[in-house]
This record gives C-alpha cells, sequence and structure tokens, in this order.
C-alpha cells in the first residue's frame, strides 16, 4: 500500500512520517522516543513496543499503569500472533453480595472493580518469546524516567487535573490516601511542563525487569498486593495473582474489500470492529467522504454491531455463541436488511449457535506489533498499593450483575474488555498495526479508520486528522465540531439524534504505521493528544 503523503482532504494538523529502519508511534513523545532508543541499540519491534508501553505507564499515567491489563498483535516469522493479556476477577468475587449491598452495576472506584492486572506478564511473555534484549535492558528506559522525572505534557496535564477533581469528590477513606500520596503529592495534578517523578514505580518497575515479571505475581510485590486488599475489604489476594499467566490467542479477521482486518478474539470487543465492517462492505459508498451517506451507514453499521456484541460478548468460555457464529456472512447478509434510509434503534439479532493507551512499532526486519494497554477510566480504581506506585485499575467495572447475562461477575472470569489493537494485511503481507484508545469508541474508531484508509485512500495521518462520530445510544450520536453543518444537518433529518461537542477527548486517540509499497515505514500519530511518531 502507497500512501500519498501530499495529498489531504482535510486539513491535517501534522504530517505523515516516514521512516525505513524502524518507527514507533504513542499518545505521548517520551514514550516513543525510549522504544526507537531500543530499536537502535539493537532491539527488536517487540523490544521497543514493551519499552514504549512500561515508558507509557510514568508519562501517561492518567490512562494506565503497572496495574492494568495489555492486549497485543505481533507480526512476526510471516504470520500475525495474538496475545491476551487481560486478567480475571479474584476468586473470591461474588457478584450477588454486590446486589445484596444494593448496587446494580459495579461499582467505579474500590475494591469491587479491581481484577487481576494482566500487563508486566503481558510485557514478559512478549519479549520472552518475540523480543531480542532483557526485559531489564527493555525497561529500564522506564524505570529512568520514574526515577528522574520528566516535565509532564499538556494533554496528561489536563486529564490529571480532571482525574484528581474526580477522585477528590469520590475517593474517600484511609484506602484511597495513597493514590493522593503518589500522584498528587502537593494536593493538585501537575501542571503542564512541570517535572512529576516516582520513585515507588522505578523500584516496582526494576523489580519486574529483574525477575522477569514474576515478583509481581509470585513474589514479594504480589505479596504485599495480596495484604493491602486484605487489610482495606479487597477481593484480590497474592495466590490469584500467582494463579494468573497470559494466554496467545489466535487473531480473528474479516475481510473488507480486499484488507483483512484483524482483532483480538473475546473476552475483547474488537469483534465489533469486524461486524460492523462486515455489514459496511455490503454497501456502495459514495467517493467523497464528507457526505452524510458515508456517516448514516458507517453510524448504522457500527449500531448493528455494538447491538449484538453488548448481548453476546464476554468471557468465550460463558458466552453462547462462538465468535465465528457472530462474523459468519450469513449472518451479516440477515443483519444487514434492518440498515435503511432512516436511524434505527439497535436491537441484538440471533446469531447462529456454533482512560487507555495505545501504540505501534515497527522495525527494518519486517516485525510489527499493535499494542493497547489500560487502567480503565482514567487513573483506574483510585488505589495505588502502599510504597509501590502500582495504580490498580477497575476492569471489573464491564462486568454485569444481572445472573442472565453471559458477562456477570464470578470468580476467575474475565471482563468485557474494550482495549483492542488492530492490524491490516493484504493478500497474506502485513500492511501494519493500528489503534484508536478510548473506552466504548474504540470499534468506532477502527472503523472509521479502516474506511478512511480503503473507501477512501487517506496516508495514515489525514486517517487520523478526519473528523470523528460515536454512537451512544439509541439513535444519539455524538460528533465532532469538523463534521460539516450541513451533513449534521441531514443527518437530523434521517432520525439521528445529532449532538456537537467541542472537546476532542470522546472521540479516542490513535497511532497508525503501515508499510509502502517502497518497503518503508508510513506514521501517523493522534492529533487530539500529544502524539509522536518517532522515526528511524
Amino acid at each position: 500500500m502507497n500512501f500519498d503523503a501530499t495529498r489531504y482532504r482535510y486539513p491535517s494538523r501534522r504530517t505523515v512520517v516516514f521512516g525505513s529502519r524502524g518507527m514507533v508511534a504513542t499518545g505521548q513523545p517520551l514514550a516513543a522516543q525510549a522504544g526507537l532508543d531500543i530499536l537502535k541499540k539493537g532491539g527488536n519491534a517487540v523490544d521497543a513496543a514493551v519499552a514504549a508501553a512500561a515508558c507509557l505507564t510514568v508519562v501517561e499515567p492518567t490512562s494506565n499503569g503497572i496495574g492494568g491489563d495489555c492486549f497485543a498483535l505481533v507480526w512476526s516469522g510471516g504470520r500475525l500472533h495474538g496475545l491476551n493479556a487481560s486478567g480475571p476477577a479474584p476468586a473470591l468475587a461474588d457478584a450477588g453480595m454486590l446486589r445484596g449491598a444494593g448496587h446494580r452495576e459495579v461499582p467505579r472506584y474500590g475494591w469491587d472493580a479491581v481484577t487481576v492486572p494482566g500487563a508486566p506478564a503481558g510485557w514478559a511473555e512478549l519479549v520472552r518469546r518475540f523480543g531480542r534484549r532483557s526485559l531489564g535492558e527493555v525497561l529500564a528506559p522506564a524505570v529512568a524516567c520514574a526515577s528522574e522525572g520528566y516535565a509532564v505534557s499538556p494533554v496528561t496535564a489536563q486529564m490529571w487535573k480532571n482525574a484528581f477533581r474526580a477522585y477528590s469528590g469520590r475517593c474517600d477513606g484511609d484506602a484511597f490516601r495513597h493514590w493522593f500520596e503518589t500522584f498528587c503529592p502537593g494536593g493538585r495534578a501537575p501542571m503542564p511542563g512541570e517535572v512529576w517523578r516516582s520513585p515507588d514505580h522505578a523500584r516496582t518497575l526494576a523489580r519486574i525487569a529483574e525477575s522477569g515479571a514474576e515478583d509481581f505475581y509470585r513474589g514479594e510485590l504480589a505479596e504485599r498486593i495480596g495484604v493491602f486488599a486484605q487489610r482495606s475489604g479487597g477481593w484480590l489476594r497474592a495466590s490469584d495473582l500467582a494463579a494468573y499467566r497470559p494466554e496467545w490467542v489466535e487473531p480473528l479477521s474479516a475481510n473488507y474489500r480486499g484488507y483483512d482486518v484483524w482483532e483480538i478474539p473475546p473476552n475483547g470487543h474488537g469483534i465489533a470492529a469486524l461486524m460492523a465492517l462486515n455489514l459496511l462492505k455490503g454497501f456502495g459508498l459514495p467517493d467523497e467522504r464528507e457526505t452524510a451517506e458515508v456517516y448514516h451507514l458507517q453510524i448504522e453499521a457500527m449500531k448493528v454491531a455494538y447491538a449484538d456484541v453488548l448481548a453476546y460478548v464476554a468471557d468465550p468460555r460463558f458466552m453462547s455463541c462462538t465468535a465465528r457464529d457472530l462474523l459468519s456472512e450469513a449472518y451479516a447478509d440477515e443483519r444487514r436488511k434492518r440498515i435503511g434510509a432512516a436511524a434505527l434503534d439497535p436491537a441484538p439479532g440471533r446469531p447462529p449457535r456454533g482512560g487507555t493507551v495505545y501504540l505501534a512499532a515497527a522495525d527494518g526486519e519486517g516485525n510489527m506489533v499493535s499494542m493497547i494497554q489500560s487502567n480503565y477510566m482514567g487513573f483506574g480504581s483510585g488505589l495505588v498499593v502502599p510504597g509501590t506506585g502500582v495504580a490498580l485499575h477497575n476492569r471489573g467495572c464491564n462486568f454485569s450483575l444481572d445472573p442472565e447475562s453471559p458477562n456477570c461477575l464470578a470468580p476467575g472470569k474475565k471482563p468485557y474488555h474494550t482495549i483492542i489493537p488492530g492490524f491490516l494485511t493484504k493478500d497474506g503481507a502485513p500492511v501494519g498495526p493500528f489503534g484508536v484508545m478510548g473506552a466504548f469508541m474504540q470499534p468506532q474508531g477502527h472503523l472509521q479508520v479502516v474506511s478512511n484508509l480503503v473507501d477512501f485512500g487517506m496516508n495514515p495521518q489525514e486517517a487520523l486528522d478526519a473528523p470523528r462520530w460515536q454512537w451512544i445510544e439509541g439513535r444519539t450520536v455524538q460528533m465532532e465540531r469538523g463534521v460539516p453543518a450541513d451533513i449534521a444537518s441531514s443527518l437530523e433529518s434521517r432520525g439521528h439524534n445529532v449532538r456537537m461537542i467541542d472537546d476532542p477527548t470522546p472521540f479516542g486517540r490513535g497511532e497508525i504505521i503501515a508499510r509502502t509499497s517502497f518497503g518503508t515505514l508510513a506514521g501517523g500519530t493522534e492529533p487530539r493528544t500529544d502524539g509522536c511518531v518517532a522515526a528511524w
């Protein structure tokens, strides 16, 4: 695929970046540089991706951390590999207890939403299987950044400020004290350009590096996490951590107009993007992207797909249908009949039964990585394990408390997961990694980015710059201010409830690396954050 970097249909805030020997794209420049440094020291794309991922826990703690989960798609050895490093609910988890306490949903803050963190195990497993450098070398930039400190970037500073305001109003009690001590030691969030450091975070990263993550799951760190949970009313125990292993999985794909689009299978919801693309490819789109018809068809396809995903997707051991059922062409043909000229109210069909960071990395040898990790909802649960800098995620918020739901909270069960790395191939050859972070925006971002690249021939930067929409519920859809007013008006006339949004935050943040027909790399980064493409 040869992207024309000189052609832009939408005013770009950045230009596409080219490289030949390696590239790392992240939402924070220091993390991208950390990954590129590893490449220049002899590491490969996997080493670079893990270096950037670990660094992001320091330089963008507003969206991810050591105490979160990660997923990765790795192109190596002529094929695509999938890693699911998400963790299950603790053995003591009890949905009935939460229902009995009057909860209709899993609480957002505190221990009830904390599942076993998978990110450290994911880093170690990626480096073990595909890396060229030691985990100690790969994590060294993150350790140095946490120990020596760094100047906080503008978008991260704003998200930090928002989190401080939210946590100050909702996180009371001694268990939450450590979050404020770690991330707001001066009684406030750091300002843009202000240096923030976390020696505890540095020491924990060093211990993970030295032990190959064993200390986090079966050592002193695991004991400290378990003791903190037991003393402050949590379900998590050291035994839950000791039992955890990340899983290698077979990625799912759907062919969209000649390109194979790849996602991690459930418990992640990347399948939503594939299902929506299966629906969309049955329609002929206008040549021009900025038309009401394009927006309408994309939104309707996403709504129909999401209706099924929210009803059926969970830990695959508990699903009543398989991913293959949901991705069948026959089912797509049947569901496509629901899409007409007017906005619909989505409802699930009957299939046949049978706060996040994203990064991309590539090297000059053909290896490519699509990786995503998260603490969910900003910093996560509001809990930091004393003396470690480990902010624990609240991924369990995505569990249902409905006993009839396949996604109902249960011991040892993985929750419905929103973070999804994406990858494109064509005719069995890699095009490259892509991703758009942002909770339930992610499959919607994937649909729009893939359509921008494939249907409208945009280069990676154009595909990220283009204005976005996000379906919320029913007929309600949010639109960025960049969407032309006449399109918004036309969508309203079709029955859509359009809300124009000035804040770019709800529309996700993405990165793309694509291999060109010249064998070089073309990278795009998100204009809605502090994104950076570091190229070699």
